[in-house]
């Protein structure tokens, strides 16, 4: 259960991490501001659910 608690973790905060760096790389290029402003709320949400998760197995483990 821990390891694959841990790469529950690790995924969801991945997942953040690339979004993030997907917006960044379209900004940087000059793309398009509806794609950065989609990125930017699809980042919040996975950080949204990386916290749920990071505080459900936290939970979990007591």
């Amino acid at each position: 259960m821990p390891a694959a608690a841990n790469a529950l973790v690790a995924l969801s905060i991945g997942a953040v991490v690339v979004v993030l760096f997907a917006g960044f790389a379209n900004m940087i290029r000059g793309g398009s501001p509806n794609l950065s402003q989609k990125l930017m709320r699809w980042r919040v949400g996975l950080q949204f659910v990386a916290i749920l998760v990071i505080i459900a197995i936290l939970w979990l483990r007591g």
